[in-house]
């Protein structure tokens, strides 16, 4: 007897039905929209002794969540991912009852009931392994410092490496970073090697994959990084994932955020973000945003002619007696949302010219910006 055909004959066990759709969801964010190989759509169940692990991925990624349920029946079983998830969001809360039957795996919660045909199990590829672990770093901390530098990624999958973020890793300092070529966001944090894992490391994870991962690991503690050649991988709790590298390295950017001499220009952050989104109601198209900057006061303007918006804001100017600079407004909020600090310091070079925004003297997020041609 094949092993799909073993794999039909059993399988039972109650979950409840929120903690089911939390791990399909998860799982299935992997899984392709299209592939010509029909059971890359499919979500592995195995039913364990105390426990349910869901599996799911295809040629770049893979996902593995663990979660608790009472099994009666240990198996395994393939269904189609995005319709078992289809399935589970319209579940009744309370306890979900799951059973192969036959060739089709039963889903029943109260009233409801669904059948669900399975896909051959001797088709489906081994998931791959995990990567040497190289430490620990905090979930938290970590999802703050993706989120924050996944703005400047890239968006042209004509240009894959700018579409990624780049993780280094030197002694306990990790550093990610992420450019479109028009703006560059850096941001450091710590994190714990393993003894012997402390070799340095620089490489290129796709932006989409990796802001999911960070999100999925927020809350859940400490979480292991695994890395290879090839692959990254995370594990906390019962979750794990990989996904492919990005091939070539991101620009590297400390010549870019070399700046010589600046004029530094401090203002409150929540403020000033809440401006630039007043102002910016009559910027169209790429039109600007305007700040400037006196030693006390920053003031910003957008539009032309009669359709205009200004405020004026608290501010520090030092280096420089007046000095105005311009963004793009999208851009510039986007960056200030990001910084997540009390007050945002302006490195400034000039109209036209770089601009670093920082979280403080002693930064750990970094942010540049092309200012552009002020407003006449």
């Amino acid at each position: 007897m094949s092993v799909g055909a073993a794999s039909f004959g059993a399988m039972e066990f109650r979950i409840d039905s929120g903690v089911l759709t939390e791990a399909v969801a998860w799982a299935a964010r992997v899984l392709p929209a299209r592939s010509p190989m029909p059971v890359l759509g499919g979500l592995l169940l195995e039913a364990t002794d105390g426990g349910l692990r869901v599996s799911g991925l295809d040629h770049e990624a893979s996902a593995r969540v663990e979660v608790e349920a009472d099994t009666a029946v240990e198996g395994r079983a393939l269904v189609l991912g995005r319709r078992l998830l289809d399935i589970c969001k319209v579940l009744p809360r309370g306890v979900t009852e799951l059973a192969v039957e036959g060739a089709r795996l039963s889903v029943t919660s109260g009233d409801a009931r669904f059948g669900l045909s399975l896909l051959p199990l001797e088709d489906y590829p081994a998931p791959p392994a995990l990567p040497e672990v190289r430490g620990q770093v905090d979930g938290d901390a970590f999802a703050a410092a993706v989120g924050q530098v996944a703005v400047a990624a890239g968006r042209d999958d004509s240009l894959p490496v700018l579409t990624g973020i780049r993780l280094a890793l030197d002694g306990t300092t990790m550093t990610l970073a992420a450019t479109d070529r028009y703006r560059y966001a850096v941001r450091t944090l710590e994190w714990k090697p393993e003894a012997g894992g402390g070799t340095p490391a620089d490489v290129v994870v796709p932006a989409k994959r990796l802001t999911e991962i960070a999100r999925s690991l927020a809350g859940a503690g400490p979480a292991r990084l695994a890395l290879d050649d090839g692959s990254v991988g995370f594990e906390s709790g019962g979750l794990r994932t990989t996904t492919r590298l990005l091939d070539g390295r991101l620009p590297r950017h400390d010549k870019l955020f070399a700046l010589g001499d600046p004029a530094l220009a401090t203002t409150a952050r929540a403020p000033l973000t809440e401006a630039v989104k007043r102002v910016a109601v009559v910027a169209e198209g790429d039109s600007p945003v305007q700040l400037a900057f006196t030693p006390t006061s920053l003031h910003l303007q957008a539009g032309y002619e009669d359709d205009i918006a200004s405020q004026r804001l608290p501010a520090t100017l030092t280096g420089a007696d007046t000095l105005t600079v311009a963004f793009n407004p999208g851009y510039l909020l986007d960056a200030l949302t990001a910084l997540d600090a009390p007050e945002v310091h302006f490195h400034l070079l000039g109209p036209g010219q770089r601009a670093l925004l920082t979280n403080g003297p002693t930064p750990t997020h970094r942010h540049l910006l092309m200012s552009v041609k002020p407003l006449v």
